[in-house]
């Protein structure tokens, strides 16, 4: 068994998925990293649930995710309207840009997926008489820098909206908008999951974000080089925490709200969570330079988990078997 598969027995496990039985749920962006996570679980819950996954490549989604009677491919870019006849009971919209170099380098596309995406999903949910629920999966940087790392719902901070990076973080701000707007004015039962920095089993080798790039390191035995002091600070979640998150928001969560997904137990500095990976072939080595790579500015933000911990959720998986458990995966892949 591999760890991802690994994973989806943990999620079916600790997660009552009985409340999927008979439902039809639609899943953006189904082959990415949560995605095909919230995917598997529902497909292998052993429960009657139909899967609509929304994709723009078949075969990768044949690959991830297999053939069942329960799984139909909607083949379809998220910038477009949504077609699909029948009736939808869930909608969990993963799609989104998560490259931070389209962040700066292609930041009208990260702008635009994220709102059209988004109004595509929402304009779908409207034709829904009978849906249950609707999450939108956003992101910690909707706070900016604020000035306190102990951040609940409705603590903000300050982004500089003149810099193409914040492409990323604004775009999910002015979605979440749209979500609750959607909520308010056509009662489309949205909810929104703040998530930190999540992952996991899955990780594709192309992936470039902080903990993939680590985590390469550690395989390929290489040094890990840091561009900057490592100084920004947050805290981080397994994926399938996440998973189980999202899960219990879009089942249990009140509509028209957000809430913070994140281990609080996690929050540690990019630079601490290098050194805690060095081992006799692997070493932290700083390389300061001032080039614009699209870094997000250095930030100190530890999100506050109480009000979904108030609906039942905890999370389980430490940080360091976060990177055991993502590292093993994949090396499995590579094998």
């Amino acid at each position: 068994m591999t760890i991802f598969e690994d994973d989806v027995k943990n999620i079916i496990k600790d997660f009552d998925m009985s409340v999927f039985d008979g439902r039809t749920v639609l899943v953006t962006g189904a082959t990415g990293l949560i995605g095909k996570l919230c995917a598997k679980s529902l497909l292998n819950s052993g429960f009657d649930t139909k899967v609509i996954a929304l994709i723009r490549n078949e075969q990768k989604g044949i690959k991830i995710l297999g053939q069942s009677k329960n799984l139909e491919f909607l083949i379809q870019d998220i910038n477009e309207p949504i077609k699909h006849e029948g009736k939808v009971d869930y909608i969990i919209h993963c799609a989104s840009v998560t490259s931070s170099s389209d962040f700066v380098n292609k930041p009208v596309e990260t702008i635009l997926t994220a709102i059209n995406g988004t109004k595509n999903v929402l304009e779908f949910a409207r034709t829904q008489e009978n849906l249950k629920g609707l999450i939108y999966l956003s992101s910690l940087e909707v706070y900016g820098k604020p000035q306190r790392t102990d951040i609940t719902e409705t603590d903000y901070g300050y982004i500089d909206i003149l810099s193409p990076r914040s492409s990323y973080s604004e775009g999910k701000k002015l979605a979440e908008t749209l979500c609750i707007s959607y909520g308010s004015e056509y009662n489309v039962p949205v909810k929104i999951a703040r998530l930190s920095q999540t992952f996991g089993a899955g990780v594709e080798k192309n992936d470039n974000r902080v903990f993939a790039q680590f985590s390469k390191s550690v395989i390929n035995k290489e040094n890990i080089i840091l561009h900057t002091k490592g100084e920004t600070a947050r805290n981080y979640c397994y994926t399938t925490d996440a998973v189980r998150a999202i899960f219990t928001i879009l089942t249990k969560g009140e509509n028209n709200t957000a809430y913070n997904v994140a281990n609080k137990k996690t929050y540690i500095s990019i630079a601490d969570m290098a050194k805690n990976l060095e081992n006799e072939n692997t070493k932290v080595i700083f390389e300061i330079d001032n080039k614009n790579r699209g870094f997000n500015p250095t930030m100190q933000i530890c999100l506050n988990t109480e009000k979904l911990e108030n609906l039942g959720w905890r999370a389980k998986v430490d940080l360091h078997e976060m990177f055991e458990r993502t590292i093993k995966s994949m090396t499995e892949e590579n094998e």
